[in-house]
C-alpha cells in the first residue's frame, strides 16, 4: 500500500486539478451563453437567405448567367475545415479532422483535394493534407468583417475556377451537450431539399432583375453563410469545453474521494500497527 505522503501529494494534486477544471467549466458556460445567442439568432435569417437564393439560382431564365451555381467537372476541391485553436473541448476538433479525411477520400485519386482551415486544432491535424491556408487569426476579432474577407477569397478561388467546389466542414450548435459535424457545400450554389421542390412551383417576380439580384445578393449570402458556419463552430466549442471540463470534474471529484478512502485506511492501518507494536513492546518488558 502506499505510503501515506504519496497519498496526500495524490489527493492534493487531483484536487488542484478539479479546480481548474470547475473554473474553465464556468468560464466556457459564460461564453457558451454569448455565443448561443448569437447563433440562434442568426442562424433563421442565413438559412431563409440561403435557401431563397439558392432556389433562385437555379431557376433562373435561359441566358441569365449566375457564375455562382456553375456546375463543373470536379477536379479541384477545397475543403475549408474549421475548428478551434484551443482543445480540452473532447472530441470536437477530433471529429472536424476525422471528417475532413474522411470527405478528401471519397473524392478518389483522381480529384485534387486540397485544405483551408480555421482554427489551430484542425491545421495540426491535417499537416500530412496539403494546406493552402490558415486564418486561424480570425478567433482573435471574430466579426462579419473578418469572415467576409475569407470569404471573398473563396468566391474569387472560384468564379476564377482555380476549384470546381468549394465544402465546409464544421460542427454545427445543437446544444450544449451535442455537436453535428456538416459538410455542406459553399460553391457551387445548390438548391437542396425543400428550396429545390419549391422553386420548381412557385414563380416570382423580381424588382431589380433577376441578374442584378444574383449579382449583389449571392455574395452577401455566401458571405453570411461562412460566418454563420464559424459562429455554429465558435458555439459548439464552448459547448463542447464546458461539457468535457463537466465531466473531468465530476471524474476528479471521483477520483478525490477514492484516495481519501485509500489515505484513511492506510492512516487506519499505520496506527493499529503501532499500538500493536506499543502492545508488543510493552509485554516483552513484563515478561
Amino acid at each position: 500500500m502506499a505510503n501515506l505522503k504519496e497519498i496526500r501529494n495524490r489527493i492534493s494534486s487531483v484536487s488542484s486539478t478539479m479546480q481548474i477544471t470547475s473554473a474553465m467549466k464556468m468560464v466556457s458556460a459564460a461564453k457558451l451563453k454569448k455565443a448561443q445567442d448569437a447563433i440562434v439568432a442568426m442562424r433563421p435569417y442565413a438559412d431563409k437567405l440561403s435557401f431563397l437564393l439558392a432556389g433562385l439560382g437555379q431557376n433562373l431564365e435561359e441566358g441569365t448567367e449566375n457564375v455562382y451555381a456553375e456546375k463543373r467537372a470536379t477536379k479541384k476541391v477545397l475543403l475549408v475545415a474549421i475548428s478551434s485553436n484551443r482543445g480540452l473541448c473532447g472530441a470536437f476538433n477530433t471529429n472536424v479532422i476525422k471528417a475532413v479525411k474522411a470527405a478528401s477520400e471519397s473524392y478518389g485519386k483522381e480529384v485534387s483535394v486540397e485544405i483551408l482551415t480555421i482554427g489551430k486544432k484542425v491545421a495540426d491535424g491535417l499537416k500530412e493534407s496539403v494546406i493552402v491556408g490558415d486564418h486561424s487569426s480570425i478567433y482573435d476579432d471574430l466579426t462579419f468583417d473578418a469572415s467576409a474577407a475569407v470569404a471573398n477569397d473563396l468566391i474569387e478561388a472560384f468564379v476564377s475556377e482555380q476549384y470546381d467546389e468549394i465544402r465546409l466542414v464544421y460542427n454545427s450548435f445543437k446544444n450544449a451537450a451535442t455537436q453535428i459535424v456538416k459538410n455542406e457545400a459553399f460553391l457551387p450554389m445548390v438548391a437542396e431539399g425543400d428550396a429545390a421542390s419549391e422553386t420548381t412551383t412557385e414563380e416570382y417576380i423580381f424588382e431589380p432583375s433577376a441578374e442584378e439580384i444574383v449579382n449583389e445578393l449571392i455574395p452577401k449570402s455566401l458571405k453570411i453563410q461562412l460566418y454563420k458556419a464559424i459562429r455554429d463552430s465558435f458555439a459548439s466549442e464552448h459547448g463542447a469545453r464546458m461539457t468535457a471540463m463537466h465531466k473531468a470534474t465530476d471524474n476528479a471529484k471521483e477520483l478525490r474521494d477514492q484516495l481519501k478512502l485509500t489515505y484513511n485506511k492506510a492512516r487506519q492501518a499505520a496506527i493499529t500497527n503501532e499500538i500493536l507494536e506499543i502492545v508488543g513492546g510493552a509485554e516483552a518488558l513484563n515478561g
